[in-house]
């Protein structure tokens, strides 16, 4: 049922495999196509490729991010996701993805208008007094007029691409039957579950394409920040904002990737990198909620030195338990402990179980030795962090998503603030939310409150195990129950518990034998007086009937090594 259904979205989606078959084969990945078997099913020419003759041939690496800009918005924005995700890809790929180009060109503004009224269900004059053409910003999704509502006030409108959802889906159905074609046959495919990978990047992407999602996280950073005048989160208009289109206030700032206007307009940089870096721990460390993607273009500073942060697309979240992971590995850090950081990775269950333990502890100790008389404020924190995320791709740790987007979200702010003040180091503010974070791991309250919620849970399961056990038992009596056991090399294992099997019984069969001829050859020794028991050639009978058994089994265990 599955294959028909992917045989389905092959012929729907023809043109669209045949245009990226094309691009891949012009950036020298044709063997990759014919690998998978697309290249018969998409009746390709065996060589499309462009004459490279006369230019340096680019890296692998580098080609793959030619070929992922050249597959289209789709790709370039799941690119962008996918160079998070430092515990999957290579750190040469990964630096590859953080160089993708996101500048596409603004649609014309007749289908802004028609999306704009489609979807608020009025024409656009009755909504905004004004509303400008051309857009302050253009994406890969969307694109942002300034306006103003029919009651004065100054707003920003987000609009989305026309058929971009129905281009992604489609892009995305796509990639995933790649996926799971590349799993079937590159075994680094199938050990990092790569069609997995590519549905959290679609839930990702599919939940920047309803701005409505957008609306709200950005409600739910207002509040955290409710009580704090150095953050600055804009207001959402609900009344006129749909899953394709967001409406919320304009706020005049000097975006952060304007260095020159900064320094010219008489801001303190390090008075900024302080209020980043101090809104960004608040976010993640104290609520578990935070912009995951704080790059310069997304901040900006008001008049009064407080920070904005814009574009709402990507948050993250971490729940209690994630929280108290990252707590683990952050107070590991702090104490450079290396057992540490190997129990809470363990306890994270993310440790494949072939892991070699002995190497794992080698490299996190490596790095452990690295920055031990090293003063904590002076650690490069993204450089720390880039070193896990190294280790943990060598011996195949997946990370949960949760912590690698902490992870991405603390390297990308250590470069902001270090761009505004190379002397100004993260982790000067880090420390003391660190130590917050080890105080309330000892905290008692904390401490009673999860072990009441592990004995509930006990509860739970032991009241819980009576209606499972029936329900095994009833399964066993139906014959419901499969127990599947998987070992590698298994064939070559059981040929060799055969031989083996075979060896004991013949081993056995020799000495029942040499048993039983010796006890006719004493009973005919110690015969006292002729009977017709011993008149009869015992000894010569059973020594044929046990010749003839012998080859028997002998001819048996050949057939069965066979």
């Amino acid at each position: 049922m599955v294959g028909r259904q992917i045989l389905g979205k092959r012929v729907r989606h023809l043109s669209r495999y045949k245009d990226i078959a094309q691009i891949l084969m012009a950036n020298g990945f044709g063997w990759f196509i014919d690998e998978i078997g697309l290249m018969d099913i998409l009746s390709l020419p065996t060589r499309i490729f462009s004459d490279r003759k006369g230019r340096e041939a680019p890296s692998t690496y580098e080609r793959m991010r030619q070929v992922i800009e050249q597959l289209g918005p789709t790709f370039i924005k799941l690119g962008q996701i996918a160079s998070l995700r430092a515990d999957i890809f290579p750190a040469e790929f990964i630096e590859q993805l953080t160089r993708l180009q996101d500048d596409v060109p603004p649609f014309p503004f007749e289908q802004v208008v028609q999306i704009v009224e489609s979807e608020l269900g009025q024409p656009l004059r009755e909504v905004f007094r004004a509303f400008d053409e051309t857009p302050v910003g253009s994406a890969s999704i969307g694109q942002v007029h300034r306006a103003e509502l029919v009651s004065g006030e100054e707003v920003a409108v987000k609009v989305q691409r026309p058929d971009i959802r129905q281009k992604i889906e489609i892009d995305l159905d796509i990639l995933l039957d790649l996926a799971r074609l590349t799993e079937r046959h590159f075994d680094w495919a199938a050990h990092y579950n790569l069609a997995e990978v590519v549905e959290e990047f679609r839930l990702t992407l599919m939940n920047e394409l309803n701005y409505t999602i957008e609306g709200r996280n950005a409600d739910r950073l207002r509040a955290i920040h409710k009580d704090d005048k150095q953050v600055r989160i804009p207001e959402i208009h609900w009344d006129w904002t749909t899953s394709r289109v967001l409406t919320m206030e304009y706020v005049r700032g000097i975006k952060l990737s304007n260095a020159e206007l900064l320094r010219e307009s008489g801001y303190d940089a390090r008075v900024i990198a302080e209020r980043v870096s101090h809104a960004i721990f608040t976010q993640m460390l104290m609520h578990g909620l935070f912009h995951a993607d704080p790059h310069p273009g997304n901040l900006a500073v008001l008049p009064d030195h407080s920070v904005l942060f814009m574009d709402f697309g990507m948050v993250g979240r971490l729940t209690p338990e994630m929280k108290r992971h990252l707590s683990g590995l952050i107070i590991g850090l702090m104490r450079r402990d290396s057992d540490a950081i190997l129990r809470v990775l363990h306890r994270m269950g993310v440790v494949p179980d072939d892991v070699d333990e002995r190497r794992l502890h080698r490299d996190v100790d490596a790095i452990r030795e690295k920055y031990y008389d090293m003063p904590f404020t002076q650690i490069s924190l993204g450089e720390a962090v880039g070193e896990l995320f190294t280790v943990a791709y060598r011996h195949r740790i997946k990370i949960p998503s949760d912590l690698t987007l902490v992870g991405k979200t603390l390297i990308t702010v250590e470069g902001v603030v270090e761009g505004l003040d190379p002397t100004f180091r993260i982790l000067n503010i880090a420390e003391p939310f660190g130590r917050a974070l080890f105080r309330d791991r000892l905290n008692p309250k904390h401490f009673a409150e999860r072990t009441v919620h592990g004995a509930l849970n006990l509860v739970d399961l032991l009241s819980d195990a009576p209606r499972q056990i029936r329900s095994i038992f009833n399964e066993l009596k139906t014959g419901k129950v499969r127990v599947q056991i998987e070992m590698s090399e298994v064939d070559r294992l059981v040929r060799q518990l055969i031989r083996i099997g075979n060896r004991l019984s013949f081993s056995i069969t020799l000495l029942a034998f040499s048993i039983f001829m010796a006890g006719l050859l004493i009973a005919s020794v110690l015969k006292k007086s002729p009977s017709t028991l011993w008149s009869f050639p015992t000894t010569e009978v059973g020594m044929a009937v046990g010749m003839f058994l012998l080859c028997l089994l002998i001819i048996s265990i050949w057939r069965s090594n066979k």
